[in-house]
């Protein structure tokens, strides 16, 4: 046992060491509440990147995974000229064929489209007609894909010619 006394200036200086722990703490709970905030943003890391999301959407609209494409979606769908909006996931559900299978045959195209970079935040996937599957020059069936605040979504489809 350390037997001794402790002079008032190390006592002051003891005291004021633990005074100031309660200000780390705080600052230590800051700093991992900013990090919590930023890693419940998926926008920010992983869902940043489209070619991740591509080959995800591609897949489950191949494979016609309805409830898959619809996580992935955005509504109210933006749809091509005088057709009505899609409002939500049992509307989406509904209108699958529509959509996928209207004007141009989607998991057909989807195996081989290069999705073209509109923007740091939008992307487009050209199709040809479903008619006319092989025409690579034809091609005025646009899927839009957007990235919004919950990460990559396929936002809109339109004819182009129209």
């Amino acid at each position: 046992m350390i037997k001794g006394t402790v002079k008032v200036s190390e006592l002051n200086s003891f005291v004021s060491i633990r005074a100031c722990r309660p200000w780390r703490v705080i600052r230590a709970q800051t700093w991992l509440a900013g990090i919590l905030i930023l890693l419940s943003f998926p926008s920010a890391f992983a869902q940043g990147d489209f070619s991740a999301f591509w080959k995800k959407f591609k897949s489950a609209v191949i494979a016609g995974d309805k409830a898959a494409v619809a996580e992935m979606t955005k509504f109210p769908l933006s749809m091509g000229y005088e057709m009505e909006v899609v409002k939500n996931k049992e509307n989406f559900s509904r209108r699958y064929n529509e959509i996928f299978k209207g004007d141009a045959n989607a998991a057909q195209c989807f195996g081989s489209a290069e999705p073209k970079k509109e923007s740091a935040r939008r992307y487009n996937v050209y199709c040809p007609f479903k008619e006319t599957p092989d025409d690579k020059e034809d091609t005025p069936i646009r899927f839009i894909f957007e990235l919004t605040k919950s990460g990559w979504k396929f936002v809109g489809l339109d004819n182009i010619n129209e």
